[in-house]
């Protein structure tokens, strides 16, 4: 990286963390809370549906898993 490069990137770097202690003035309407509400009902529904859906393959890779070490002691035991 020649000098020209590094030099502006510490100009961005030390721009941009002076724009973050500037302070900021922002809107919200009333409609952005109960957007984000719904965002996050609908981010937890769609988990909840996402696992419900896969229930099964979730419970038989936790099975193989227990039934492996279950065989693998059990083959110990019997040496």
């Amino acid at each position: 990286m020649n000098v020209f490069h590094t030099d502006f990137l510490a100009a961005f770097i030390a721009g941009s963390l002076l724009d973050l202690l500037r302070t900021k003035q922002a809107y919200l309407d009333p409609g952005s809370g109960s957007y984000l509400l719904q965002l996050l009902i609908a981010g937890l529904l769609g988990g909840a549906f996402a696992i419900r859906a896969s229930w099964g393959k979730i419970k038989n890779f936790f099975r193989r898993k227990s039934n492996s070490e279950e065989e693998i002691s059990s083959d110990d035991e019997q040496s």
